[in-house]
């Protein structure tokens, strides 16, 4: 589903990262773990051909990226940032927007409002979805978003810290929802800082720091790699596999 093979980029003197090689699978929960500044939203930035690599390849779903980002675009939905939307627009309204403007945008009305339809239920917003956006909380709107991710039912999820800015209600509230279509069987690719919720989450990780990668691997892999007992949480793993990177 994702391939990257040395993957850097760099700002000027800076750089984001460096040399980062993964391999998603079609199915994986895979977690992209790291501290804020660690390079993971350029990362995602790349992969969604709006960043472009200083070096290395990229293919998402088959296609290089992002000389043919256009063709797997319909089948990625992508969670970035704070979700923009028409704030005096229903949640409704805006996402029948967005289908309508989307790439690979097809199907009759029926099909247009079923799809609609469907991805408000999937984020719990199918009872409020008729309000405009401006009197929606700060959970609501990031669920919005997700739901605008999942309206044209895609293949791969892409979501960059998708429970910033949530209160502890909301961040638990979005997590659900993300266990449940993964669930579903939906491949997700999820950037965090978060590492409870990638411990709940995500079945495979890759930890980057300071643009590049330290570890990759199941939890069970990393923990039986950096003989750490079996009851190790992913936040101690984390702690224990960078702090030996600093280790003089």
């Amino acid at each position: 589903m994702i391939t990257t093979q040395d993957l850097t980029k760099r700002f000027g003197h800076i750089e984001a990262v460096r040399d980062v090689s993964l391999d998603v699978r079609e199915g994986d929960r895979y977690g992209l773990l790291g501290p804020n500044g660690s390079g993971k939203s350029t990362l995602v930035r790349m992969l969604l051909g709006l960043v472009y690599a200083t070096k290395g390849s990229i293919s998402v779903l088959g296609e290089p990226v992002p000389r043919h980002v256009s063709r797997v675009l319909p089948e990625i939905g992508a969670l970035i940032e704070e979700p923009a939307a028409y704030p005096h627009l229903s949640g409704r309204a805006n996402l029948r927007l967005l289908d309508a403007a989307g790439p690979g945008s097809g199907g009759g009305r029926r099909t247009r409002r079923r799809r609609v339809d469907e991805a408000l239920e999937q984020v719990g917003l199918a009872g409020i979805d008729r309000r405009p956006v401006r009197a929606y909380s700060l959970g609501m709107r990031q669920r919005l978003g997700l739901a605008a991710a999942l309206v044209r039912r895609p293949r791969l999820l892409i979501l960059d810290e998708p429970t910033n800015g949530l209160d502890p209600r909301g961040a638990r509230e979005m997590r659900t929802t993300i266990a449940e279509l993964a669930a579903a069987g939906r491949t997700i690719f999820l950037s965090t800082h978060l590492l409870d919720a990638a411990e709940r989450l995500c079945h495979r990780v890759a930890i980057i720091r300071a643009g590049a990668l330290s570890a990759v691997g199941t939890p069970t892999d990393l923990r039986a790699r950096f003989a750490a007992a079996p009851e190790t949480t992913l936040e101690d793993l984390f702690l224990q596999v960078t702090e030996r990177e600093n280790a003089p």
